[in-house]
C-alpha cells in the first residue's frame, strides 16, 4: 500500500513539456493531458486498495469487533460510575471516612507522645536514681564511684550547655546534681583538710594517709586524690593544702638572711604508712646569707618533693596540678624575697650575678623533671626570665630610687637660703670676694655670673650628674634607663615645685627669686649635659641622647616666674600710689599726710623688693628687673603731678618736698644699682653710664622738682637750651605745667608763645626727641612683655648718646636715656 500514498509529480505528467521555468504559464493541451493523466492514476489506485480489503478481509472483521466490544465495556462503565454517584449524593460517607482518619491520626500521635513521655519518664527515673546512688555512694566511701557517675551525669544533664525551652524538669535535675557537687567539693575539701594539716606549737607539716570525716573512717588518701581527680576538682580540694605549704614551708625556706631549715619523717604503721612529718627548723646560723641561691633553691626542692611523694603519691598529672596551683605566687615569693635583693647595687656587680643565673636555671630544670612546671609553657620559666634580665631590673630599680630621691629632695626643700650665706657683692666667678662655700651657690656655664639656688635643685643636679657618670660606664640597656631617669628627674621639678610653692609665689618673697634662680640655672645646665657627657656615652645611646628639649622650657618657666614677681611688685606699687588721690591739694595738712604716707609706702615696698632681690638676683637681672620697678613708679608719679590744673604755689613747694624725701629715701637702693651696673660693666664707656640712663622717668622727676619752684624765665630758658625735653618734657606737658603754675599774664603768654614757636627744636634735635620717644614706648611695651627688650632698649639709647655727640654741637650735650 506504500506506492498508493506517493506524492504525484506534475512533471512526470508533463514530462514531455519544459517546466523549468515557473513563470511560464500552461496551455489548455496540457491541462487536457494533465486531467487526463489523473484519472487514469486514480482507477489505478482504486483498484489496488480494493484488492488489499479483498485479500485482508479477516484482519479487518475482527478489528470491528473488538471495537464493539469497547464500546459496550464503556458504556458498562459509565452505568456503574452513575449508580455510585446516585448512592454518594443519598449517602455522603466521604464525611465519615474524612472523621474515622483524623481520630486515627489523634490516636496514633498520642500514642507516640506517651511512649516518649514514657522514654524521658524512665531517662528521669534513671538521672534521679543515679544521683541518689552517687550520694549514697559518697556516704558509703566509695569516692571513686561516686565522683565517675557525678562526671557522667554532668554530661547527661548538658551541665553548661543549657537550651532554650527545655522541660522545667532538666532544670530541677541539674539543681540537684549541682547541690551534689557542692557536697563534693565540700567532702574532699574537709578531707585534704584532714590530711594536711600544720600544727604550729611543733612547727610542722603532717600528711595523714588513712582520713577520717563525717563518720567515714579509714579512707586512703589516695583513694581521695583518684576522687578528686576524675571529678575534675583537684585545683579546687587542693588550694587550702597549697595555701598551707606556701605559708609555712615556701616562704620560710626563701626568706633571704634566716632562712629555715626541713627534715622529714615517716610513720611507719601495722598497715604500711599512716603519716608523713616535714618538720621546719629554723637555721642554726642566722647569720650565714646565701648570695648565690643554691640553699634556698636546694630547700625549694626539698618541700616540693616532699609534695610530690607523700601528697601526689609520684603522680605526673596531680603534681602538674598542684604545679599550676602554686608556681605563680612561689615565683613571686622568690622574686620579691631572693632575687630581687640580690640584684646588683653597682653596674660592675653584675657579672656576678650570672651564678645566681646559672642556679635559676637548673632549679627550674628540676622542677620541670618532677613535672611540677610545663615543659612546653614558657610562661612558667618566670625566675629565668627575671634574672636573665637582670639588667633591666637593675636599671629599674636603680630609676625608681634615682627618682625618688629627686621627689624626695623637692619635697622636703623649704626654699631658705644657707646658714654660712652672706652677700658682700656681686656673685662673680673668679673674684675672691663673692666666692662662698656653700653648694648652693653656683656658677652659670653661660655666664660670668654666679647664683644662689635652692638645695633641692643643687642636689637635683648632682644626683643627675651622678647618673650620667653611671651611663657612661654601663651597657646599652641600663644607660638606656638611666637616661630616662635623669629626663624624668629633671621634669619632677616641673611638676612638683610650681604646686607646691603655687601660694607663695603669688607674694612678694624670696622663695619666688630662688625659684626663678633654679630655673635659670637649671637651663643652663641641660644645655650644658651634651657637651659634657656625649662623647663618653655608650653608641646606641649619642643617637637618642637629648637635653636641650628641656632647656627651653625651664627657661621660660624662669621669665615666667621673674615677670610674675614684677607684676605683683608694681600693682602694690600702684595701689600704693593710688592712695595718694592723684596728690591733690597737697597744701592741706590733711592731703599732705595722705600723699606723703603713699610715699613711704611705696618707699617700704621698694626696699623690700631691694633687701630680697639684691642678693639673690644676678647682678644683670637685679638691675633691669629693678629698673622696671623703679620706671613705673616715677612715671606714675611725675604723670599725677602733671596731670594737676591748678597748683598754690605752698602746694607746689609740698610736692618738691615730697619729690625730694621720696629721692633722698631711695638714695641707697639707686646707689645698689650702680653697683650692680659696674660690676656687669663689659667697658669704660658702659661704666660712666649715669643712672638716669638706667631709668628714664628718673631724671624727669629731678627735673619736676627743680620746676616746682622755678621762674617762669628760667622754665622757658631751659626749655630753648634742650634742657627739658633732654629730660623727657613734652610741648603739650610744659605748657599745661605753666598755666596750672602760673597765673595769666602778658609774660605768661609770651612764654609759651616762645616755648611753641621761637624756642622750636632744630631739626637734629627733632629726630632726637623721635627716637627719644620710640625708646620709651618700647620700654613700656618691655615692662609688659618680656624682659629681654629692655636690654635691647638699653643699647639703642646708649647708641643714640653716641650719636648725638657727634651731631649736635658741643653746647648741646645732653644725655639721652
Amino acid at each position: 500500500m506504500d506506492p498508493l500514498f506517493d506524492r504525484i509529480n506534475v512533471r512526470d505528467l508533463l514530462s514531455g513539456h519544459d517546466l523549468s521555468d515557473p513563470s511560464t504559464p500552461l496551455s489548455a493541451p496540457d491541462l487536457r493531458l494533465i486531467i487526463s493523466r489523473l484519472e487514469s492514476h486514480s482507477l489505478h489506485i482504486k483498484s489496488k486498495v480494493r484488492s488489499y480489503l479483498l485479500s485482508h478481509r479477516e484482519d479487518f472483521a475482527s478489528l470491528f469487533s473488538q471495537c464493539n466490544d469497547a464500546v459496550f465495556k464503556t458504556n458498562e462503565i459509565s452505568d456503574n460510575v452513575s449508580g455510585i454517584l446516585s448512592l454518594i449524593s443519598d449517602r455522603p460517607i466521604d464525611v465519615e471516612i474524612r472523621k474515622l482518619v483524623d481520630e486515627i491520626g489523634r490516636t496514633t500521635k498520642e500514642a507516640r507522645e506517651k511512649r516518649e513521655m514514657l522514654g524521658l519518664l524512665k531517662i528521669i527515673v534513671g538521672i534521679c536514681e543515679r544521683l541518689e546512688g552517687a550520694r549514697s555512694a559518697f556516704s558509703d566511701g566509695r569516692l571513686r564511684f561516686a565522683a565517675e557517675e557525678v562526671k557522667e551525669l554532668k554530661k547527661a544533664l548538658r551541665i553548661g550547655d543549657e537550651e532554650e525551652g527545655e522541660p522545667i524538669v532538666y532544670g530541677l535535675l541539674r539543681k540537684q546534681w549541682a547541690d551534689l557537687f557542692d557536697e563534693m567539693q565540700d567532702l574532699f575539701s574537709k578531707f585534704m583538710e584532714n590530711a594536711v594539716r600544720f600544727e604550729q606549737d611543733s612547727r610542722t607539716i603532717r600528711v595523714k594517709y588513712k582520713l577520717c570525716v563525717d563518720k567515714m573512717d579509714g579512707i586512703e588518701l589516695h583513694t581521695v586524690m583518684e576522687a578528686m581527680d576524675v571529678a575534675g576538682i583537684l585545683d579546687y580540694s587542693l588550694a587550702k593544702a597549697a595555701d598551707l605549704i606556701i605559708k609555712h614551708a615556701i616562704t620560710p625556706a626563701v626568706s633571704y638572711g634566716s632562712p629555715a631549715m626541713f627534715a622529714e619523717d615517716v610513720n611507719q604503721g601495722s598497715k604500711g604508712i599512716s603519716e608523713t612529718v616535714l618538720k621546719i627548723l629554723p637555721s642554726q646560723d642566722c647569720k650565714i646569707v646565701d648570695v648565690d641561691g643554691d640553699a634556698i633553691y636546694a630547700r625549694v626542692i626539698q618541700v616540693i618533693k616532699f609534695i610530690f611523694k607523700h601528697i601526689c603519691f609520684e603522680n605526673g598529672s596531680w603534681i602538674r596540678s598542684f604545679g599550676r596551683l602554686t608556681w605563680p605566687r612561689i615565683s613571686d615569693i622568690i622574686i620579691s624575697k631572693f632575687l630581687s635583693k640580690v640584684v646588683p647595687e653597682d653596674a660592675s656587680k653584675l657579672v656576678d650575678f650570672q651564678k645566681i643565673v646559672k642556679c635559676t636555671s637548673e632549679f627550674e630544670f628540676s622542677l620541670k623533671e618532677m613535672m611540677f612546671i610545663s615543659a612546653s609553657d614558657g610562661k612558667d620559666y618566670r625566675l629565668s626570665s627575671f634574672s636573665e634580665n637582670v639588667e633591666v631590673h637593675f636599671a629599674f630599680r636603680k630609676k625608681t630610687e634615682i627618682l625618688g630621691k629627686a621627689r624626695n629632695s623637692l619635697l622636703q626643700c623649704d626654699f631658705s637660703l644657707p646658714q654660712d650665706y652672706t652677700s658682700k657683692g656681686p656673685l662673680l666667678k673668679n673674684d675672691g670676694m663673692a666666692i662662698n662655700s656653700s653648694n648652693q651657690v653656683v656658677d652659670l656655664i653661660f655666664s660670668s655670673e654666679r647664683c644662689v639656688v635652692s638645695k633641692a635643685a643643687s642636689q637635683l643636679m648632682e644626683l643627675v650628674h651622678q647618673t650620667l657618670q653611671d651611663v657612661c660606664l654601663s651597657s646599652a640597656r641600663v644607660a638606656l634607663e638611666f637616661y630616662h631617669a635623669v629626663r624624668d628627674a629633671i621634669l619632677l621639678y616641673e611638676a612638683v615645685i610650681p604646686v607646691k610653692l603655687e601660694r607663695q609665689l603669688d607674694g612678694i618673697n624670696q622663695v619666688a627669686i630662688l625659684m626663678y634662680n633654679d630655673c635659670l640655672f637649671l637651663s643652663q645646665e641641660i644645655l650644658g649635659l651634651a657637651f659634657e657627657y656625649r662623647t663618653d656615652f655608650p653608641d646606641s645611646i649619642k643617637e637618642h641622647a637629648v637635653f636641650a628639649d628641656m632647656a627651653p622650657r625651664f627657661h621660660l618657666m624662669a621669665e615666667e616666674i621673674l615677670q610674675r614677681q614684677i607684676r605683683i611688685v608694681i600693682f602694690n606699687l600702684r595701689e600704693a600710689i593710688d592712695g595718694a588721690d592723684g596728690f591733690q591739694n597737697t597744701h592741706q595738712m590733711q592731703q599732705f599726710e595722705s600723699a606723703k604716707f603713699s610715699i613711704d609706702q611705696a618707699v617700704f615696698i621698694l626696699e623690700k623688693v631691694h633687701i630680697i632681690w639684691e642678693p639673690l638676683l644676678r647682678p644683670s637681672t637685679y638691675k633691669r628687673s629693678m629698673c622696671m620697678v623703679l620706671e613705673s613708679v616715677f612715671s606714675r608719679i611725675t604723670k599725677d603731678i602733671l596731670l594737676l590744673d591748678d597748683l598754690a604755689a605752698e602746694e607746689t613747694l609740698q610736692l618738691q618736698r615730697l619729690i625730694h624725701m621720696m629721692l633722698d629715701n631711695l638714695s641707697s637702693l639707686l646707689k645698689s644699682l650702680i653697683s650692680a651696673f659696674d660690676s656687669n660693666a663689659k667697658s669704660e664707656e658702659d661704666t660712666s653710664r649715669p643712672i638716669d640712663d638706667l631709668i628714664p622717668s628718673l631724671r624727669k622727676i629731678r627735673k619736676l622738682g627743680e620746676l616746682l619752684d622755678m621762674p617762669l624765665k628760667s622754665i622757658t630758658s631751659a626749655w630753648e637750651s634742650g634742657e627739658l625735653m633732654s629730660c623727657g618734657f613734652t610741648i603739650l606737658e610744659l605748657k599745661d605745667f605753666i598755666r596750672a603754675i602760673f597765673a595769666d599774664s602778658t609774660l605768661r603768654k609770651e612764654c609759651i608763645w616762645r616755648i611753641e614757636n621761637k624756642g622750636g627744636m632744630t631739626t637734629q634735635q627733632s629726630k632726637a626727641m623721635e627716637q627719644y620717644s620710640t625708646q620709651q614706648v618700647h620700654l613700656g611695651v618691655s615692662m609688659l612683655i618680656k624682659l629681654p627688650i629692655l636690654e635691647q632698649v638699653d643699647t639703642n639709647c646708649h647708641d643714640l648718646n653716641r650719636w648725638l655727640k657727634k651731631t649736635l654741637p658741643t653746647s648741646q650735650h645732653f644725655s639721652w636715656p
